[in-house]
């Protein structure tokens, strides 16, 4: 009896079991024997797509916005995408989809594989500074300058809280800055792509976004409590509330469960992403995470049970222009009211990685769509999405 064949008895045999199918599977051997397909890459792609659920009454929210991602993965030719849903705490959906390495044919892993996220790591470092601020040891109202020294002296003052709700002139990148190949080993050296720059306006009086603004606040972190931003971060952050697998995205280093990244070339044809390398902006783009770890993290804002409440509404609350205007952006974190439904969140466009992140506090929802393609874009499916889950909780 060949192995292959031995291959296919034992895992008939745990489809039974399971419910699967055994002429799919002895379909798959036959394939594997003309086509040369690896078997256990079919089977393990085929048990990782399954989506896992806890309850009953989100069925055909599932199915429809399971439909919907295909659907999307099809027409932008997005390698792989991972989606889950939180309700009260309780996670009710979580399913990969595709592939987290097209190379090695390795299905997206639900919960777990490792995505960029782009700008969602402006939330983290604003949670960093929140932990701060519950210990008395940052103030928002003050000059950057208090605690980044070396930062030069501008035509006007800037305040932390101003760069931390892209209203305090610092520019955002230019040209191919965005595909940067450079390692920086520290955040302060990060600052000297900027720091000499001349600001955009007048602090307050404009709202323009900016990833070095958060690059600056790493360096506030650092001079507030003395640590390096990275262990900081790690420590305060990350262990705190048990993100175990968010870590920055260090290109040197083996990270299990990282997904490769991809594009789309100007054929029309999918291809490996750019090398870049994220050390100049751990702060305003560098982490990588998954869904597990972005449900507890919005989940601890949700709640409540992560920072104190004068602190989170400081955080949460969308800032002002000199004019009056509200901006829709608090402290790295955009803030809105659609349909009636006041959210926070934040979306993360990255080399390779596109990412939308959401909290409803009153509904008690969390969403968190993470792919591994440039191009992804996901339109009105995560609106979508919601509107399903929340018909389904009726």
């Amino acid at each position: 009896m060949s192995r292959e064949f031995e291959a296919f008895l034992a895992i008939s045999y745990l489809l039974d079991v399971n419910g699967g199918s055994c002429f799919q599977i002895w379909l798959y051997w036959i394939m594997k024997k003309l086509f040369s397909t690896s078997l256990a890459v079919i089977c393990f792609a085929y048990s990782c797509q399954q989506p896992e659920t806890s309850s009953t009454p989100y069925e055909a929210a599932i199915a429809e916005s399971s439909r919907m991602i295909d659907s999307l993965m099809t027409a932008e030719k997005v390698p792989g995408i991972d989606v889950a849903v939180a309700i009260n705490g309780e996670v009710v959906w979580s399913q990969g989809f595709g592939y987290a390495d097209l190379e090695h044919e390795a299905p997206v892993r639900a919960g777990y594989s490792l995505f960029r996220i782009g700008s969602v790591s402006k939330p983290i470092t604003s949670a960093a500074m929140g932990t701060l601020m519950d210990a008395g040891q940052l103030d928002l109202t003050q000059p950057v300058q208090t605690y980044v020294p070396d930062f030069p002296e501008k035509r006007y003052p800037i305040t932390v809280k101003q760069v931390g709700g892209h209203i305090g002139g610092i520019r955002h990148y230019r040209g191919q800055e965005m595909l940067s190949t450079a390692y920086y080993p520290t955040v302060t050296e990060g600052l000297n792509i900027f720091k000499d720059d001349t600001l955009l306006f007048a602090p307050g009086t404009k709202y323009s976004y900016s990833s070095y603004g958060f690059n600056l606040l790493s360096a506030v972190v650092e001079g507030a409590s003395g640590q390096d931003f990275l262990p900081f971060v790690q420590k305060n952050v990350f262990d705190a509330l048990q993100m175990n697998h968010t870590t920055p995205d260090i290109n040197h280093q083996i990270i299990p469960g990282r997904v490769s990244f991809y594009d789309v070339d100007s054929l029309g044809n999918i291809v490996n992403a750019t090398y870049v390398d994220n050390s100049y902006k751990w702060a305003g783009g560098g982490f990588i995470s998954c869904t597990t770890d972005l449900i507890k993290f919005g989940e601890a804002h949700r709640t409540g049970t992560f920072l104190s409440d004068s602190v989170r509404s400081i955080l949460l609350t969308s800032q002002t222009l000199a004019d009056g205007k509200v901006t829709g952006y608090g402290m790295g974190w955009g803030v809105w009211e659609k349909n009636g439904r006041k959210g926070f969140g934040h979306t993360g466009g990255s080399v390779g990685g596109i990412t939308d992140f959401r909290v409803y506090p009153k509904e008690g929802l969390i969403l968190v769509l993470l792919s591994n393609s440039s191009v992804t874009k996901y339109g009105n499916v995560g609106d979508r999405i919601v509107e399903l889950f929340l018909a389904g909780d009726k």
